[in-house]
């Protein structure tokens, strides 16, 4: 009989900090895209984004997805 991971809090937890540590990255990520040094992003952190919705491969490259373009309009400082 196969046995069924539960999520706990703590992975919960983990994959909420995950998260929130793209978040704060994408910015950073976007910049390295634009200057075309996609080798210096972690693969690891790329399978996330893509996983996310955030970047997407499009021939052959990486760009932003719409979805991505909103993560960062939403930590770009307003105007007051």
């Amino acid at each position: 009989m196969a046995s069924t991971s539960i999520p706990t809090r703590t992975s919960a937890a983990d994959e909420a900090a995950a998260r929130e540590r793209l978040r704060q990255a994408l910015p950073a990520t976007v910049d390295l895209l634009t200057q075309r040094q996609a080798d210096r992003i972690d693969d690891k952190d790329i399978d996330a984004y893509v996983k996310l919705n955030w970047l997407e491969w499009h021939g052959g490259g990486l760009r932003l997805t719409i979805t991505g373009r909103n993560v960062c309009a939403q930590m770009a400082p307003t105007a007051v």
